[in-house]
């Protein structure tokens, strides 16, 4: 049996490709919300889809349930500008995203929320020595 001869379960049903489309949604940012870093829950349209933005990644990205609703039909860029939690680094994420370039998105919300092991240092009592060249 060849490889184009088979029939995938997605094909078949095609809600399981959309469940799987925005599985890997999350999975980019770590389930967190893009706006905010709370835990996301849904998926919100940075052009809303009302004022002509497509359900494609490049519009598509993770958000927790009160910036969703919170940010309604209003385009992202201009809703985040005014909120408290507003940080440059995820509004280039955001940016970076939407121009389709996800990798330097994920790349600048790491750089907004860093990990907890980048921020405390581990105390070692070990000397370090350098060999000279």
């Amino acid at each position: 049996m060849h490889f184009k001869d088979a029939v995938f379960l997605e094909d078949l049903c095609p809600k399981i490709r959309f469940r799987q489309w925005r599985q890997s949604i999350h999975k980019f940012t770590e389930k967190s919300c893009i706006y905010c870093g709370k835990p996301s829950e849904s998926i919100d349209h940075i052009l809303p889809r009302s004022k002509g933005g497509l359900s494609n990644t490049e519009n598509c990205v993770p958000a927790c349930l009160s910036c969703n609703g919170d940010k309604s039909n209003n385009e992202a860029f201009y809703w985040y500008r005014k909120q408290k939690f507003y940080d440059p680094r995820r509004a280039m994420a955001i940016r970076a995203w939407s121009d389709g370039d996800i990798r330097l998105a994920v790349r600048l919300l790491q750089w907004a929320k860093p990990s907890l092991k980048t921020l405390i240092k581990p105390k070692t009592n070990e000397s370090i020595e350098f060999d000279a060249a």
